[in-house]
């Protein structure tokens, strides 16, 4: 019984956010967060792009003015990630096996950072939100930035639209608004 309660908490996230690009600055100081860790496939951008949108140039600047780091944590392959992050100006590490958390605890601990601190932001609870809640950090989840998904993602997707479902129906997630 605790094994399947903890499993259903590691499902839900810390709060909601439309997109990203919607959460203002003021809410990650509000919370104590110096470091945003952040999936980049339908997060930052669509899958099939390899250079960062000027929505993306733009949120990584804003939060560089509000002293926070911008890092992208991503499952996909090396060479994507870490050019759409040179090119972006923030750090990344990829092939993180999310909703495995063992990763993100290592790379926090290597990089000095404290749990408190930061604040994982995905568009899966299967992967994103359980990684981040399994390594004990805040995450917020945002909707998919497009309907164009990889076969393995669309996968996830349809196992995870119940649970989305029951999360909104029992009122389990806030907005990042309704928290500032």
């Amino acid at each position: 019984m605790r094994y399947h309660i903890n499993m259903i908490k590691r499902k839900i996230p810390f709060a909601h956010a439309k997109s990203i690009y919607d959460v203002d600055p003021s809410f990650f100081q509000k919370l104590g967060v110096k470091v945003v860790l952040t999936d980049l496939d339908n997060t930052l951008d669509s899958v099939h792009t390899k250079t960062p949108s000027d929505r993306a140039k733009a949120l990584a600047e804003t939060l560089k003015a509000a002293g926070i780091r911008l890092i992208i944590v991503s499952n996909n392959t090396g060479k994507r990630v870490q050019e759409y992050a040179k090119e972006l100006g923030v750090e990344s590490a990829c092939w993180m096996l999310k909703p495995f958390s063992f990763r993100i605890r290592k790379f926090l601990k290597k990089q000095g950072i404290a749990k408190e601190e930061v604040i994982l932001i995905g568009d899966q609870i299967l992967t994103d939100v359980m990684a981040g809640n399994g390594a004990k950090i805040k995450t917020l989840l945002c909707d998919p930035l497009v309907k164009e998904d990889p076969p393995w993602t669309r996968f996830n997707r349809f196992f995870e639209r119940p649970i989305r479902r029951k999360q909104d129906e029992r009122h389990l997630v806030k907005e990042w608004e309704e928290m500032i």
